[in-house]
């Protein structure tokens, strides 16, 4: 009998499917075996910002759930009861700044903090200069997990293996970037004040004159169970 944590909107109307096929609902951490998300893609990085140890059973609960599995939320649940899943862990990117650190399973942005005004920011990688400087709104550094959000809306594209920077709104040309996945980002504001910030959380930093932020592969997975 498996422990689930229930996370999202309108759950009670997906409870009952949930319990006719046997799994217990708990309200505790360190009880749970997996955190069932209903909802769509912000339902996931809600719940993995709140319970990042724990795997994430996807069902769909909104019109829109790109990363939901291709089968119904009946078929989802049948199959995690009998054993026949598996747990993807998928690599997120860490940014810092002085003691500050954040986590993000699609992307860490920088975006100007006023938007009435462009930032202008340098960005190195592995400590060598790519461009002298860029003014725009700001960039999106992506996983492949997440290259198919908001990485996706600015340069009409994905990849599957790497770490992505797109260019939001830049004056300048400047095409978008895929990057050996040990690389590592720094990017230096000029003039801000920029915000920086992962998914949609509500954590996040702002950057002034001079400041810098350091982007990088982390060490944490997000678990996303795949059913079979």
């Amino acid at each position: 009998m498996k422990k689930v944590i229930l996370f999202g909107n309108f759950l009670e109307e997906i409870k009952p499917l949930i319990k006719k096929y046997g799994f217990v609902l708990t309200t505790k951490e360190k009880e749970a075996q997996f955190v069932i998300c209903y909802g769509g893609d912000g339902t996931l990085m809600f719940a993995e910002e709140k319970y990042p140890s724990l795997p994430k059973i996807l069902l769909k609960g909104s019109r829109i759930c790109k990363k939901c599995e291709n089968v119904s939320n009946l078929k989802v649940l049948s199959k995690v009861k009998s054993g026949k899943f598996k747990i993807m862990k998928i690599w997120k990117l860490e940014a810092k700044f002085k003691n500050k650190k954040i986590l993000g399973l699609n992307d860490i942005v920088v975006h100007n903090g006023d938007i009435r005004h462009a930032i202008r920011y340098k960005i190195f990688i592995d400590d060598v200069l790519i461009k002298d400087e860029i003014i725009g709104d700001g960039v999106v550094i992506s996983t492949p997990f997440g290259s198919t959000g908001y990485y996706r809306s600015i340069t009409k594209s994905y990849f599957e293996e790497g770490i992505g920077l797109a260019f939001n709104n830049s004056t300048e040309a400047i095409d978008h970037l895929v990057l050996n996945e040990k690389r590592k980002i720094k990017i230096v504001i000029k003039r801000g004040p920029a915000l920086v910030y992962a998914d949609n959380q509500s954590q996040n930093f702002i950057l002034n004159e001079n400041h810098s932020v350091e982007v990088k592969k982390s060490k944490n997975y997000a678990k996303i169970v795949r059913v079979l």
